[in-house]
């Protein structure tokens, strides 16, 4: 028995020494190897070159500027001989250089466990690093590298589409580690929408270095994915003329030109900003001047705004009775300048004061009648009618590729319910037929839904024609639709713009294509019931004006193009909007966007 205690303590003597041989003479051979290979080994992080935005025929929306970065030797105190003559040198050179900015920086970054050098100036145009790089070079306290510096050729024109890169946050680096390196990210428009896409993939540079942290030589380069560029399906020489356009005019709002396959040729909110402002962080006096601007140059009216719709619904009410009851829908009413709910007293005007008199579906579109929808939506009742409208793409996300889209409000029971706590009354169902109350729609949902109109597709609004070499695909919706109800509505918007009694048949009729289309007034006050007589648009104050709306397409017999356009307190859609569309169209005319067009023939009701 003793024998084995001893015999099984020897062994674990034995296994312990062999253990202990082993981790001295072969395992920690490979950690200090490793340690050393990290000692004679740096890995170098190559950044990638941020792609480039152009339009559809090639233009520059958002590009690199070639320049140079300016960085200091590490490990150098602020106060040092060394230190200021690298700042007397610096600030000689440039004439714009804030040499207490520069020691901030130098300060922030200096750090005993970092052995690189500091970037103290991130950008300097090439032709003024030209005239300076002999002598900068000349010290080896500084190192001069090449760079780029984001650049917005369009400026204002096309902020709200492309947006802008800005300096990235600790939040934005968290999220994604090539942001953590480039230290840039988009902040709006497709520069954060497809930031992934634009910033492209790091590569990295494995070197030998000796004691002093000196490179010797290469061992491996792996070069980053760069210039991975979209390509967008806007016009930039459309964009500009329509934006010129509204300015001249004195406009502020929205206009948005579509093919009706969803391709965005135009995209305009007013007024603007210029994006480049913005690269290298905005000054406070810059922004205060853009956000102390009453009319919201900073928004992005094209899926940040939402406005009540006002007649531009009616259409998508007809369609959405007729889901419920084709009867219904093509049964004539009477107006007589107003409607009554129950026992009520309140006056549910038309806006024309003394009535349309009896009223089908394709007169209710040409001439706007409100008494119409009133009586067809108490019909199928909110819920029914909400349902159908979210359908047709209203009140709800487009899918467009541009970031933190609204969704806006179609309103039913149930979100009133959960809003405010409060039931539903037939008088609101009376209101969202024509558009107003709760309702609230951005522009961009109302070019895809006249798209909708034109062709029966409902299709996502886009700007990328291409993404570093591969075409977008968009997804495209069959609605499906009672062919002769459809064909009245379409008539309807004929009407709109080409016969006489048509609301915007001042502005549209005479153009070299033939238009549809409808004219909307979007209220933002509303009228006491005592008031019989309207004041007129331009005896209101300028924020209490109605919005006013104009949502068309063309040509008639074989949409291609949707252009819709709201001015916000323009009054009244024709006259206010009709006249800005009427141009767009004529420039497209001009610029072969409609071919050889045929003379057309008035078109017969098909009922």
């Amino acid at each position: 028995m003793r024998y084995a205690v001893v015999v099984v303590l020897m062994i674990a003597i034995w296994t312990l020494m062999f253990e202990t041989i082993y981790k001295i003479s072969i395992k920690s051979n490979y950690i200090y190897q490793k340690l050393a290979k990290e000692n004679i080994e740096k890995t170098i992080i190559l950044k990638p070159t941020r792609g480039e935005i152009l339009d559809k025929n090639g233009k520059l929306l958002a590009t690199n500027l070639i320049g140079f970065s300016i960085a200091i030797k590490p490990h150098l105190k602020t106060t040092s001989k060394e230190f200021q003559d690298v700042l007397n040198i610096i600030s000689k050179s440039f004439s714009d250089i804030n040499t207490t900015v520069l020691t901030k920086v130098y300060k922030k970054q200096n750090s005993p466990y970092n052995h690189d050098y500091i970037t103290v100036i991130d950008f300097v145009k090439y032709n003024d690093m030209l005239k300076v790089y002999p002598k900068l070079n000349l010290y080896p306290d500084i190192k001069i590298e090449a760079a780029t510096k984001r650049f917005y050729p369009l400026g204002k024109y096309t902020a709200h589409i492309v947006g802008y890169i800005g300096k990235a946050n600790k939040r934005d680096e968290a999220k994604d580690k090539i942001v953590k390196v480039v230290k840039k990210v988009g902040k709006a428009g497709l520069e954060r929408y497809y930031n992934k896409v634009l910033q492209g993939e790091l590569g990295k540079r494995v070197v030998k270095v000796n004691a002093y942290n000196e490179i010797l030589n290469d061992i491996s380069i792996t070069p980053p994915k760069s210039n991975r560029d979209i390509v967008l399906t806007l016009d930039s020489d459309m964009q500009k003329f329509i934006y010129d356009t509204m300015e001249d005019e004195n406009k502020t709002g929205v206009v948005i030109v579509m093919k009706t396959n969803g391709d965005i040729l135009a995209a305009v909110s007013t007024p603007s900003y210029d994006p480049n402002l913005f690269v290298d962080g905005i000054s406070k006096k810059d922004w205060d001047k853009i956000r102390n601007n009453l009319k919201h140059p900073f928004t992005n009216k094209l899926v940040h705004a939402t406005y009540p719709l006002g007649s531009v619904i009616k259409m998508g009410v007809a369609l959405a009775v007729s889901k419920e009851s084709i009867a219904e829908i093509l049964k004539p009413e009477f107006c007589k300048g107003y409607i009554t709910i129950g026992k009520s007293k309140h006056k549910f005007r038309c806006w024309k004061r003394w009535g349309h008199g009896h009223v089908d579906l394709r007169k209710s579109i040409r001439e706007s009648c409100d008494v119409f929808y009133y009586q067809k939506a108490l019909f199928i009742g909110i819920d029914k009618l909400a349902k159908h409208l979210k359908e047709f793409g209203l009140g709800v996300k487009t899918g467009v590729d541009l970031p933190r889209e609204y969704h806006g409000i179609i309103p039913d029971k149930e979100w009133k319910r959960k809003r405010y706590h409060k039931p539903w009354y037939k008088g609101e169902t009376v209101i969202a037929a024509i558009g107003q109350g709760y309702t609230n729609v951005t522009v961009m949902q109302v070019a895809r839904y006249i798209a909708m109109l034109a062709t029966g597709n409902l299709v996502t609004p886009h700007f990328a024609a291409l993404i570093d070499g591969k075409p977008y695909i968009g997804k495209v919706k069959k609605m499906h639709f009672n062919k002769e109800i459809l064909q009245i509505v379409r008539n309807g918007m004929y009407d709109v713009a080409n016969n006489k009694r048509g609301t915007a048949y001042k502005a549209l009729h005479n153009l070299p294509i033939v238009v549809a289309g409808k004219t909307g007034t979007a209220q933002v006050t509303s009228i006491p019931q005592d008031v019989r007589k309207r004041a007129k648009e331009s005896e209101l104050a300028y924020f209490h004006r109605s919005h006013a709306w104009l949502a068309t397409y063309a040509p008639f017999n074989n949409p291609k193009y949707v252009v819709v356009m709201i001015v916000e307190h323009g009054g009244h859609g024709g006259s206010a909007a009709g006249p800005v569309v009427a141009k767009i169209y004529r420039w497209m005319y001009q610029k072969g966007y409609f071919g050889k067009q045929p003379i057309p023939k008035l078109l017969k009701d098909i009922y």
